[in-house]
């Protein structure tokens, strides 16, 4: 299992959450929330890139 993926998306979540929090505290609630959209768009980019990887792997073991 790759870890490192693991780790690349938790350090997105904090990194976004800790801006969100101070985009918050500056009464930027837009801001905030198109930044936390980011996040998520970052996060899907991710793991449809390993979705595509794994249905790669699945098509050329079933190929003859």
């Amino acid at each position: 299992m790759d870890f490192n993926l693991i780790f690349k998306i938790a350090g997105i979540g904090i990194f976004i959450s800790i801006i969100n929090m101070v985009l918050k505290q500056a009464d930027k609630e837009e801001q905030a929330q198109m930044l936390t959209l980011v996040g998520v768009i970052l996060v899907l980019m991710v793991v449809i890139q390993l979705i595509s990887e794994l249905f790669n792997d699945v098509r050329s073991v079933f190929q003859f």
